[in-house]
């Protein structure tokens, strides 16, 4: 079996050798490593350097919780001096999710300026980017839209169905994770988007835990992709062999995977 896993924060997994040394094991072929600050840009380049098995494809960014102006211009030097070398931009995006920064605006705004100076690179590289929208789904399609971007991957999607269509009219790409085992909103949305514009993911390292049910959860690796490729498949009704073809094409159609093999 080859299987990527579109979504993970390498530089957060502690003891990352084995980990990934476990994700070959089951068939991991690549990871896109997303970064989530300055510090996290330069190690996730750090470790596409040091990995060759499974590729780690590296995709710089600023996290919405970790919005800073003060480094978007180094993080944004970054990108242009390693376009030939990254994947995407991200992880971009907005998150008002939480009631304190709901309340702050200024909070906010810097999250909208880091976010726009971001589309703008990815627009100027011609990279995909990787986009953060929970809360404020509606927003950040509208910003990316209105940017320009040609490609563009709604990480974890688990918003409302009406942006969604809207995502998908566009010609964007959604992923999930393995909380469509479980999570109502990430059913949904999966039900709703087509296999063809679907990428999967683990966002390593999160915990996920079914809170309906007595499980005891689990920290994600990218080995853990294979659980999402399971839940999700179920949940399509299609089988996991024609599932998991339909998800690699578009995972190398949509980050051009070949430019790290030429």
């Amino acid at each position: 079996m080859n299987i990527y896993d579109t979504h993970a924060h390498l530089d957060h997994i502690e003891d990352l050798s084995p980990a990934l040394e476990r994700a070959v094991q089951t068939g991991v072929k690549g990871v896109v490593a997303v970064s989530i600050s300055l510090k996290s840009c330069t190690r996730t380049l750090e470790i596409a350097k040091e990995y060759s098995n499974p590729i780690i494809y590296p995709a710089l960014g600023m996290h919405p919780s970790d919005a800073d102006r003060n480094d978007v211009a180094a993080c944004i030097d970054l990108i242009k001096e390693n376009v030939s070398r990254i994947i995407a931009v991200g992880e971009i995006g907005l998150d008002f999710w939480y009631k304190w920064v709901r309340k702050d605006k200024e909070k906010k705004d810097e999250q909208r300026e880091v976010f726009q100076a971001f589309l703008n690179v990815a627009r100027e590289t011609n990279l995909p980017a990787i986009i953060h929208t929970r809360g404020t789904w509606r927003e950040a399609f509208d910003r990316t839209k209105a940017t320009g971007l040609t490609k563009a991957l709604f990480h974890w999607y688990s918003g409302p169905v009406d942006v969604l269509k809207d995502i998908l009219d566009a010609g964007y790409y959604v992923s999930t994770s393995p909380s469509v085992a479980y999570s109502p909103q990430s059913r949904e949305a999966m039900s709703y988007a087509p296999i063809e514009q679907t990428l999967i993911e683990t966002d390593s390292p999160v915990f996920y835990k079914n809170r309906d049910t007595d499980d005891e959860g689990f920290k994600a690796e990218p080995k853990d992709v294979l659980k999402t490729l399971s839940a999700y498949s179920k949940l399509k009704n299609v089988s996991e062999d024609k599932t998991l073809s339909i998800l690699n094409n578009n995972a190398e159609t949509f980050f051009n995977f070949q430019k790290f093999q030429s």
